[in-house]
């Protein structure tokens, strides 16, 4: 399980659209609005992939 900040995520939109492409690419994940963080369980390959769809919709996530 890794823990990635999305400084940026400001709304439920942004939630929303983070929702939709993790979930379009398969991955098992938690998004939380108030920490700014989305949670991926699963392999590195899953979490790289969580970090470039957020770069994808404009985000600057930072592994924790």
């Amino acid at each position: 399980m890794a823990t990635i900040q999305v400084p940026d995520m400001h709304c439920d939109k942004c939630v929303e659209r983070i929702t939709k492409l993790l979930a379009e690419d398969g991955l098992d994940f938690s998004v939380s609005l108030a920490q700014k963080t989305v949670t991926v369980n699963g392999c590195e390959h899953c979490v790289q992939t969580a970090v470039e769809d957020l770069q994808d919709l404009g985000f600057n996530p930072e592994v924790k």
